[in-house]
């Protein structure tokens, strides 16, 4: 009865978001506000709705309601309370429906603020919403694979269907027991990865459909682009955090011993963050100079339809084969979306095309200008789309021509992304030094220098330490110009303060960031990245790896690290888990420097997990795995262990990256 209930709720909200839709339409039609306004309301009531669709669902799932699919297939009795709330969003059907909860959210949020000014955009941003809200709600509600509220009914002859209400001739089935949430998910960062990526996703909803409603009004200034700025930074915070723990979970439970493994699952996250950086940056130049309103709406267009395509890919079947996607319920209908999307889309785009000149043009630009350099850093992300797209459609190209399956590695996108990574690097230092509409060598050299000394001596000395590999040792360089420039960037600011305003130096930088938030907000961003970067470097170009099966008592040695198999342990945990954990002695240079806890858990039905054992510094990690594929005996077992240098500054560069984009968005006070 219950879930009857939570299906009648989903099936409420689809019609309310129809209704939005179209009171909106009407209103815009007749010119009668009253009509808008019962559109803006019924929009709002979404989210108490969905909300309550989605809290039935969550007390389906702890309360172990296994005659429901959904329930049966992402939860045991053996898993902890929190595990099974959070199941949520641990299958497909369920995931769909934290979707939609999340958008009715921002729906409803964004339809709370005051309109007086901006009443025309009013009911094409309600549309857009309301028809990407219906869509996420019809794919729960009319595809029985994907209705989270589907119980399972068996038949006389003993097969087992779907349904929300009883078919003819069929009982109701209640398993024991589920199946459970796959260990792999079991991670707390994947308790918080699937929710970071979706806020970031959905929250990229709110800009585009500003913009589409200025291209339907005809509103060619920038108001939807300073009515959206804090929603995009909001979008760009969640997606970056999600990438990031995304990150972190493969690292601390994939036992792979990286961070990135360019799986099509990880790129279809990253698409939309490559087109929504550049869009963060070129609205900036939009507000300032008039400028790239032509190119700002392509980057959010293509930034809104990959965050379905994102979605689509994950949820349609067609990363695992193009037939499985053929099969698929979902995966034809995302793909209608999509090109009804980019068709209606890019058709307005079209249609308001001239009306979308910019107010200087960028041939009076010089090509060393702070605007050619941003536009320049947008066509290195375009390359960076290019190299991650192409590596997840030639593999489906492929298997469709040829009914083979193939794909693409780290090696294949390797070089092309250290290339264009290191370009944006370039850009990141030079972009500050430069000056608006005449930039020129002349202007940046006099401002270089500064910066470049320090950085040329940070170079030598790591040269003079031992660096030879050429690729990291410009890496490096480049970090140390980055940091350096930016600093000196802010160096320059405070003391120009300093002297015009007479504030001691502190003050004049505490002053700095509460009158510009969203520049040196920005500038933390940038030196984040960079240190990001120190960790990445590391690890792609110095990593080591070593395998052997070890007796106790025996050694295995890496990067001048002995490490010891002391013992091993299995033992039963009260979850239902069999747990075989090894203890590891490391030490160096004959010192002890403490133990590691590799293990490996089997888990009731049969699904094996790999912890791996990291000791962290500043210097390198030590990641050291129990591997499953060999014996494993109380006297004897297989190890594969990875050194990593520098790897955690990736870790220390994500903390400061979020820190300075939440400076970014905090709302600004004049001193």
């Amino acid at each position: 009865m219950l879930a009857q209930f939570g299906f009648g709720v989903l099936v409420l909200t689809f019609l309310l978001a129809l209704y939005s839709a179209g009171a909106a339409i009407t209103g815009y039609v007749r010119k009668s506000f009253r009509w808008v306004e019962s559109a803006r309301l019924a929009m709002q009531l979404t989210f108490p709705l969905t909300t309550l669709a989605a809290g039935t669902l969550v007390y389906l799932l702890a309360t172990n309601h296994f005659e429901l699919q959904y329930v049966w297939s992402v939860v045991s009795r053996d898993m902890p309370l929190y595990l099974k709330m959070t199941a949520l969003w641990g299958g497909q059907a369920g995931s769909l429906l934290f979707w939609s909860w999340l958008m009715s959210a921002f729906a409803s949020a964004v339809t709370l603020r005051k309109w007086d000014r901006d009443r025309e955009f009013l009911p094409w941003v309600v549309i857009v919403i309301s028809v990407t809200l219906a869509f996420f709600l019809a794919m729960n509600i009319f595809f029985l694979d994907e209705n989270p509220f589907a119980r399972l009914w068996q038949t006389m002859s003993g097969d087992v269907v779907l349904g929300v209400f009883q078919p003819a001739g069929t009982f109701a089935l209640t398993p024991s027991d589920g199946q459970g949430l796959n260990p792999l998910l079991r991670h707390p960062g994947m308790i918080i990865h699937p929710p970071m990526l979706y806020l970031g996703f959905v929250a990229f909803v709110i800009p585009y459909a500003f913009a589409m409603a200025a291209l339907i009004t005809g509103r060619t200034d920038d108001r939807w682009i300073r009515i959206t700025r804090r929603w995009t930074l909001v979008a760009w915070l969640f997606l970056s955090g999600g990438l990031v723990l995304g990150m972190r979970w493969a690292y601390d439970v994939l036992g792979w011993g990286g961070y990135w493994g360019w799986d099509p699952v990880e790129i279809a996250a990253l698409l939309p963050w490559l087109f929504g950086t550049p869009f963060l940056h070129t609205v900036i130049i939009q507000e300032k100079r008039g400028m790239f309103k032509q190119l700002n709406m392509v980057l959010i267009i293509v930034t809104y339809v990959l965050v379905i395509f994102g979605t689509f890919l994950t949820r349609s079947g067609v990363l695992s084969s193009v037939h499985a996607f053929a099969q698929s319920a979902i995966g034809p209908m995302f793909f209608v979306f999509i090109g009804i999307s980019l068709i209606a889309s890019f058709g307005l785009l079209i249609h308001r095309w001239g009306d979308l000149r910019d107010e200087t043009s960028l041939g009076k630009m010089s090509m060393l200008s702070r605007e050619a350099l941003f536009l320049l850093a947008a066509l290195l992300f375009g390359g960076f789309f290019i190299v991650s797209f192409w590596g997840i459609l030639y593999p489906i190209i492929y298997e469709i021509l040829s009914g083979q399956k193939i794909t693409f590695g780290p090696a294949f996108y390797r070089l092309p992304v250290a290339v264009i990574l290191g370009g944006l690097m370039v850009l990141m230092g030079m972009a500050p030094l430069s000056s608006w509409t005449f930039g020129s060598l002349k202007t940046i050299g006099r401002a270089i220098w500064k910066p470049a000394i320090p950085s040329a001596i940070a170079a030598v000395t790591i040269f003079a330490l031992g660096m030879k590999n050429w690729l990291a040792l410009t890496g490096f360089t480049l970090v140390a110009f980055v940091i350096f420039v930016t600093l000196y960037e802010f160096w320059r600011a405070a003391w120009g303060r300093h002297k015009t305003q007479g504030e001691n130096i502190f003050a004049a930088f505490w002053n700095l960031f509460r009158r510009n938030r969203r520049r040196y907000g920005g500038y933390i961003v940038h030196i984040a990245m960079v240190i990001m970067a120190v960790g990445i470097i590391g690890i792609e170009v110095f990593q080591t790896t070593t395998q052997k099966s070890l007796a106790v008592g025996e050694s295995l040695e890496i990067s001048g690290y002995s490490i010891r198999f002391d013992s091993l342990a299995q033992f039963p945990t009260t979850d239902g888990r069999w747990v075989t954990r090894a203890v590891m002695s490391v030490s160096r240079d004959g010192k002890t420097l403490g133990e590691l806890y590799p293990r490996y858990d089997l888990y009731p039905d049969g699904q094996p997990m790999t912890i791996p054992a990291v000791r962290s510094t500043l210097a390198d990690d030590l990641y050291v795995v129990l591997v499953n594929w060999e014996d494993i005996s109380q006297s004897q077992a297989p190890f594969k262990v990875y050194h990593n240098p520098l790897l955690i500054w990736l870790w220390i560069g994500s903390y400061i990256f979020i820190g300075g984009i939440l400076v970014t968005a905090w709302p600004e006070k004049d001193s």
